[in-house]
């Protein structure tokens, strides 16, 4: 079993494509692509934590039939575009505003929003977020899981840690020489 995170999905949102220029020529496009990325990563036994933003307004039996279409167990940290009918939605595996979990072995803090500090932040507790939509520029031991930031796909945390060692290594390798 793998645990996976992601967040700001925004299903059914058509600001995502104006305003995040997101690579997709319409909205059902973008939700196909998107259910599609997420069953080719989870499997039905595992689990997933979704940091927010599901769906923009949706109908009782829209996120029924969209909870019903992508493979794992699903937790939602709620985002400031999750709704009632989101948030009652019978998918979830439990709905909270945060939490504090460990995963193989490294305390995490997830939220919707990104942090400036955090507990556990001095002892190698990583804080998880969403909302910025690749956006912000993290600090230390903080990490975007958005889709926007992470190829539009649920990612686990093996990929999460190596997506900022990547970055450090192109970042060294785009410098400047003396």
């Amino acid at each position: 079993m793998t645990v996976w995170f992601t967040s700001d999905t925004h299903f059914s949102d058509p600001r995502v494509l104006r305003i995040d220029r997101r690579p997709y020529p319409d909205l059902p496009a973008h939700d196909a692509a998107l259910i599609a990325n997420w069953n080719a990563v989870v499997a039905p036994d595992d689990t997933v934590w979704h940091l927010g933003d599901v769906a923009l307004r949706p109908t009782p039996a829209r996120i029924a039939d969209l909870l019903g279409s992508l493979n794992g167990t699903k937790h939602l940290i709620v985002g400031n575009n999750d709704g009632p009918e989101t948030l009652r939605a019978a998918g979830w595996a439990s709905v909270g505003h945060y939490a504090e979990i460990v995963v193989d072995e490294r305390p995490l803090v997830l939220c919707h929003y990104a942090f400036r500090t955090w507990n556990g932040m001095g002892r190698g507790t990583l804080d998880l977020h969403g909302h910025s939509h690749a956006k912000l520029t993290p600090i230390p031991k903080q990490y975007d899981v958005g889709v926007d930031a992470q190829g539009f796909r649920p990612v686990d945390l093996p990929a999460i840690l190596a997506s900022r060692r990547a970055r450090k290594a192109s970042n060294r390798n785009t410098e400047p020489s003396p």
